[in-house]
């Protein structure tokens, strides 16, 4: 275990390991100013499986010399006497007094102004603590607690150091100095019985233990949170780094920028001190808040008190601007007034028995206007699309009718349409109440049937049920396919409803809207031609356009006037800021760090608070930073009322979560999209959405969560450093006033169309007279050369997809196995193991691989095995303070030419073909707050699939041309492949190969060199064929792309050209003039060298020429028509 230990009379720095100094650093001190001068010698250690690395040198004091050992003998020399070490500090520090400077010399530390006695003191305390810091920070394995830095600190200031110094200094520069309690593991690179890699187990360089490592097993840490890396440029700001190799020089200019900020703030405080007020006490009043509490202090009166009666949102926002971490991160405040409600009445009114079951069950008396026109559009014998706001109360909408039929007619059927289990549980229980609260409908059955009714039960569900709650997967799957059986209730059906219609669009969208033409044919069959379509969405964009492609009906009424009352909503904009004002290149702190600093602050005020994350690592990442944050707090009280919810939990882990979050047990939920749908979890008074969401809807969407009883409500974007976040930061507007994005059903995917007509056949066989009104004019060509006919022109299944042709057709790509993560913890002390959750083959590998952290409901795991044979990964609860990153790579190699066609204008060719793609993790990184820790090899079987796409060859001209100019190939291929999906409407389905910052920017040259090639494919596993659809319009594509990025205002790319909301790299890796350079090369376009500037930075070489593609026979190229 490592100490260290500062012997100033010596001007020795040593590294203590079991009373043995295992590094020694001989420098030159300043006592006056306790800068360290210059660094004399230094040699490191390392262990390796408890082994000592003799070729470094291992160091032991002995009486006035330091002996170093240099073989495995144990047999110490000696290397230098402690006088000599003294005469050499001396030399140095003489030779390294400031000189006379010259008129137009600045010196390089900024000194105080004439100050209070109280603040020099503090100032002489900073200094201590920022140069044993700033040594043991550059050391990866000295961890900065409070009790190590303490003892050098005060060895240093000849004086005790407590609590109360250093929380007086953070007052003053709170945003620099972390300085709280942390679970004593986190401070471990490696945690205890980890499993052995090709490497072997590195060492752990943890904190001793006895006295410093108690039985609350919580340290106090202190460090400085600015960034160390080394910025080259915005492109690498995302990247991990290697703990940094300081040299004397760069460790003395760090202590003297941190001097010179501790400088700055406190001559900036006391010049805004109020005539008469006294700054010091200022400080100390302010201190009281950084005092560290203890873990385990529970205080949670104020939080009870708070959720009883929390302040308005206007009054929570503008206290929070007082807050002393709040920085102007606020970029854009937008005030929605309150909305009043507008009621409206029914054309027919209410059967008694039904007006009072919706004044026992739901305390209804009157409807909304929208609710009004659409059940009146319903009376009508209409179709009705209702898209208006969350919470809005919709369901009212499909609810209604049913009553009325089935009060007229007791053997009336109905469905529900879910896009989620959850959603249509909550759903079924709030119907089953109405119903049994009207009095007559008593008997009325109400039923789910999903892929979790038990088999033995769906009989009687079919036979018995008047209403079910079901989803296209079990409408594709189970109902159609045996019609025969459900002809009794298929006959009676009056009403289908679709809840969140807007989910439906793209592979998804033309799937179902296939799966609806199949039941309309069914019903007409059995003789029920009056049925009634009601969906009800969010607000989207064109809605009668989207529900005619799913439904395939007309005369539709459209409803789209909110009637609900809708309670003052705030919106904010909240942007990160610069870690540090005087040095941007050190980037903005992180999003994680602003949004977890925002759920503690509002959850401490009472406000119920959901975040919304984009993925599931995410999602948990919050989770983790949170128990942290909490924890270091002492608000244990707070982080039992919070939870994430995501998918992977397991059902009954999720039914739970939600069964809290509506009873009000739960204070912060921390969530991905899978409560971005309705299902009711209780009041909700704010949102926070970390990171764009990919589209505007959906953000629309998130927000519409809080605020659900019409009371005020506070919605939060915290953006993150991606291009798309900072686009929307420089245009706010346009996620206001910006129409949402257009949903899009492929009818015409002849791919689906053709699956669907194969179970359709089965169901019954196909006129193609009778039914081209369901599938369009694609079904007799269709069904001439893919289906098989009879001998009076009939059409049925083909043979190869029988018996059960639904089996051959996932609506939802192929799904893919799942391994079980199993907790083993309680094992070794008796108990039994248990499942935490289910992940899928492509995330096991990422995620679950030996010696991985899996986070789990923001609780840390250690995988200790995976066994690919049971598909179990048995994981082990730890406490550390880093995560590991997979270190990988994907390529994506096009491999065989199905099509060629003409790019107009131009002698290059577009190619469409199979797409091999495939994964290797070759080990993993642990990393903490960006750094890397330590680095471990695994060896592991490349992951395999393919699909389709289409390519572009970038000429081998332009190619050398970026090479001569400096520019970056990876860059300019990236970029351009952005801005031709940009210009496709599905382009957000499509995927493309993102190039990786820590690959293309690396210093030593690459092995894994890619070709010169836009490369574009649909997702593995999808079926969805969009690039055979983007393919019909390539030549098109790619010269809208040239003709956006070309008059594209921006300077280095934005939303509009060369970025994607959807990139996983989030487009660090990209050149608005490299694609300029590939795409007039496609094209074939003039472009004049001197006019390109030279870029002298230099560039690894990482992409070649592309050689040609395996062509398939007989392809022949398909030209452009004009």
């Amino acid at each position: 275990m490592s100490t260290l230990q500062a012997f100033m009379e010596k001007r020795v720095l040593l590294v203590m390991q079991d009373g043995r100094v295992v590094m020694g650093i001989l420098v030159g001190w300043d006592q006056k100013s306790n800068i360290i001068l210059s660094e004399c010698i230094e040699r490191r250690f390392s262990l390796e499986s408890g082994a000592v690395d003799t070729s470094l040198g291992v160091y032991m004091v002995k009486g006035d010399q330091i002996h170093i050992r240099r073989s495995t003998t144990g047999i110490y020399f000696p290397c230098m006497e402690i006088n000599d070490m003294k005469r050499k500090a001396s030399e140095d520090l003489e030779g390294s007094q400031p000189k006379k400077k010259g008129r137009n010399q600045a010196s390089t530390e900024e000194a105080p102004r004439s100050w209070p006695p109280y603040f020099e003191h503090l100032y002489k305390t900073f200094k201590a603590l920022n140069t044993v810091i700033a040594f043991c920070s550059s050391r990866k394995h000295l961890a900065t607690t409070f009790p190590v830095v303490r003892k050098s600190v005060e060895n240093l200031l000849k004086r005790p150091l407590d609590l109360g110094d250093v929380a007086e200094i953070k007052a003053i520069i709170p945003e620099l100095l972390r300085f709280g309690y942390i679970p004593a593991d986190q401070v471990k690179i490696n945690p205890s019985e980890e499993p052995k890699t090709k490497r072997g187990t590195s060492p752990s360089y943890a904190l001793p233990s006895g006295p410093l490592l108690d039985e609350d097993e919580h340290v106090l840490i202190l460090e400085f949170v600015e960034s160390t890396k080394k910025t080259r440029s915005a492109e690498q700001e995302n990247a991990y780094s290697l703990p940094p190799s300081m040299t004397a020089a760069a460790l003395k200019k760090l202590i003297e920028q941190r001097n010179n900020r501790f400088v700055q703030a406190v001559n900036e405080l006391i010049e805004a001190c109020p005539e008469g007020e006294d700054a010091s006490e200022l400080v100390k009043q302010a201190s009281r808040d950084h005092i560290p509490i203890t873990p385990g202090r529970k205080d949670s009166s104020s939080v009870t008190n708070a959720i009883t009666f929390r302040p308005p949102m206007p009054q929570i926002i503008e206290e929070l601007k007082s807050e002393e971490w709040y920085r102007g991160q606020i970029v854009e405040h937008r005030s929605f007034e309150k909305k009043e409600v507008q009621f409206g009445e029914l054309s027919v009114p209410l059967a008694d028995s039904i007006a009072e079951g919706l004044q026992k069950a739901r305390s209804i008396t009157n409807f909304y206007s929208h609710q009004a026109a659409a059940i009146n559009a319903i009376s009508e014998r209409k179709n009705v699309i209702v898209s208006t706001a969350t919470a809005s109360g919709k369901s009212v909408i499909y609810q209604v009718p049913v009553l009325r039929f089935l009060e007229m007619d007791k053997d009336a059927t109905a469905i529900y349409i879910y896009p989620t289990k959850a959603l249509a549980q909550d759903q079924r229980l709030a119907l089953d109440q109405l119903v049994h609260a009207c009095p007559g409908l008593e008997d009325i059955r109400v039923a789910t049937y999903d892929g979790d009714t038990p088999k033995e039960k769906r009989a009687s569900v079919r036979e018995t049920a008047s209403v079910i709650f079901t989803n296209f997967d079990m409408l594709h799957a189970s109902i159609l396919p045996h019609e025969e059986q459900w002809r009794g209730f298929l006959k009676n059906l009056k009403i289908v409803a679709i809840d969140e219609l807007h989910y439906y669009a793209g592979p998804l969208g033309s799937h179902v809207a296939q799966i609806m033409r199949r039941l309309r044919r069914v019903c007409a069959a059995v003789g029920n031609t009056d049925v009634r379509y009601i969906s009800c969405s969010a607000t989207i964009s064109q809605p009668l356009k989207h529900m005619k492609a799913i439904f395939g009906v007309e005369d539709i009424q459209v409803i789209t006037e909110d009637g609900a009352p809708t309670g003052p909503k705030e919106f904010l904009i909240w942007n990160p800021p610069l870690v540090d004002q005087q040095q941007p290149k050190a980037g903005r702190l992180s999003a994680f760090s602003q949004t977890t600093a925002l759920m503690r602050y509002l959850m401490k005020k009472g406000v119920r608070t959901i975040v919304f994350c984009k993925i599931r690592k995410t999602c948990e990442v919050v989770m983790k930073i949170l128990r942290t944050e909490l924890t270091a707090e002492g608000r244990t009280d707070i982080l039992q009322q919070v939870m994430a919810y995501r998918g992977g939990y397991s059902q009954d882990d999720r039914r739970k979560i939600e069964a809290e979050a509506f009873s009000g047990n739960l204070l912060g939920i921390v969530a991905t999209n899978a409560l971005e749908l309705g299902v009711d979890i209780g009041n909700l008074d704010a949102v926070i959405i970390h990171g764009f969401p990919m589209t505007i809807a959906s953000l629309r969407q998130q927000s519409g969560r809080a605020g659900r009883r019409a009371r005020d409500s506070l919605a939060v974007l915290v953006t993150d450093t991606y291009g798309i976040d900072q686009h929307y930061v420089k245009h706010p507007e346009e996620l206001f006033e910006k129409a949402a994005d257009s949903l899009h059903v492929d009818l015409g995917n002849r791919i689906i169309l053709e699956a669907h007509l194969q179970c359709a056949a089965e169901e019954m066989p196909i006129n193609v007279v009778q039914d081209e009104q369901y599938f369009g004019p694609q079904l007799a060509e269709i069904c001439q050369t893919r289906l098989k006919a009879d001998a009076e022109g009939w059409y049925h299944t083909h043979p190869q997809y029988l018996p059960y042709p639904s089996k051959h057709v996932s609506i939802r790509g192929q799904k893919e196995a799942t391994y079980t993560i199993v907790d083993i913890t309680r094992l070794a002390r008796g108990g039994e193991a248990r499942v935490l959750e289910e992940i899928e083959d492509s995330r096991v590998l990422f995620e679950a691989y030996e010696g991985a952290i899996f986070i789990h409901q923001g609780l840390t795991y250690l995988v200790q095995e995976i066994s690919h044979d049971s598909r179990t990964a048995r994981v082990t609860r730890t406490d550390v303070g880093w995560t590991t990153k997979p270190r990988d790579f994907t390529n994506y190699d096009a491999v065989r030419t199905y099509r060629i066609r003409e790019v107009k204008g131009s002698p290059n060719r577009a190619f469409y073909g199979r797409i091999d793609i495939t994964t290797v993790i070759f080990g993993y990184f642990k990393v903490q707050h960006g750094k890397i820790l330590d680095v471990v090899d695994l060896e592991s079987p490349p992951f395999e699939r393919d699909t389709t796409g289409f390519w572009f060859d970038v000429p081998s001209a332009n190619l050398q041309l970026m090479k001569r100019k400096g520019l970056n190939p990876a860059e300019a291929i990236h970029a351009a492949c952005h801005a031709i999906l940009n210009r496709f409407d599905l382009g957000h389905l499509l995927r493309t190969e993102c190039k990786i910052p820590q690959k293309e920017y690396q210093a030593r040259e690459s092995q894994r060199k890619r070709p010169a090639r836009l490369v574009f494919f649909d997702p593995p596993g999808t079926g969805a064929s969009l690039s055979a659809k983007a393919f019909d319009y390539v030549s098109d594509l790619i010269h809208q792309a040239f003709e956006t990025v070309e008059t594209c205002p921006c300077k280095e790319g934005c939303a509009l050209c060369v970025q994607s909301a959807t990139c996983k790299e989030s487009n660090i890796v990209s050149s608005k003039l490299g694609a300029r350079v590939a795409l007039r090369g496609i094209l074939n376009l003039p472009l004049e060298e001197g006019a390109i500037p030279l870029d002298e930075k230099g560039i690894v070489d990482t992409i070649i020429e592309a050689e040609p593609v395996q062509l398939a026979p007989g392809i022949e190229v398909e030209s452009y028509v004009y």
